[in-house]
């Protein structure tokens, strides 16, 4: 038995380690030097922590192939995950915050708020399926449904899709895109794009504008219903 089946109480340190390799396993281990930079820690820091929860069954490790979740590993992820979304949405359709000021404030709430203040938040909102971001919330049961989406920056020119996800926690990013109305639930159309990552120009609603590839990489979209992709 783990410590987690076992009702102990997880540090917000195990809670982040569990996220992050959440975020960076994408259906393969996670590499020690890709934790460590995330989390902007040591390796050597890293391997410990990785040794400790795989003792306690939150992590499989083999060596040089890095590290995934066990099944109660990614139960207490995906956990973490549906508090953050849910808290951000609830700080911005409730408290005033803006989409750029709220990672912050949820990164320090998930590890104090209790379940029941969670799930009220979830239902004073609506249940909501997604952040002011346009992530996946996790279900209360721990399921996740997470559309495919492809990135701006390698659509075809001349269909529609809708701007799904803003990949990005950077607050001037986020701060651009809004100012120039790049946010969920828009929909564009690439014009034209110049060779060797050069900038994009897209059609809005009502206006065209010119893009950086690198910003479009973080803008993740989805065919709208009825276009061709």
């Amino acid at each position: 038995m783990n410590a987690a089946q076992a009702g102990e109480s997880l540090t917000r340190s195990v809670e982040d380690y569990l996220k992050t390799i959440y975020r960076l396993s994408d259906g393969r281990p996670a590499a020690t030097s890709e934790i460590a930079q995330a989390l902007d820690l040591s390796p050597a820091s890293v391997s410990g922590m990785i040794k400790r929860l795989t003792e306690q069954r939150l992590l499989d490790h083999a060596p040089y192939r890095g590290a995934q979740l066990t099944e109660e590993g990614r139960r207490v992820a995906l956990r973490m995950i549906r508090r953050h979304r849910l808290i951000e949405s609830y700080l911005v359709a409730n408290l005033g915050y803006s989409w750029d000021t709220v990672h912050d404030e949820a990164e320090r709430l998930e590890h104090a708020v209790s379940d029941t203040l969670v799930e009220r938040m979830a239902a004073a909102l609506g249940h909501p399926t997604s952040d002011p971001h346009g992530d996946p919330i996790p279900a209360a049961d721990g399921s996740m449904i997470e559309e495919d989406v492809v990135p701006l920056s390698e659509l075809p020119a001349g269909v529609e899709f809708a701007i799904r996800r803003v990949g990005a926690e950077d607050p001037e990013l986020l701060r651009h895109l809004a100012d120039r109305g790049l946010r969920p639930g828009v929909t564009i159309t690439v014009v034209s794009r110049q060779p060797f990552n050069g900038p994009i120009t897209i059609r809005l609603a009502t206006s065209e504008q010119v893009i950086g590839s690198e910003v479009a990489h973080h803008l993740l979209c989805a065919a709208t219903e009825g276009s061709v992709a």
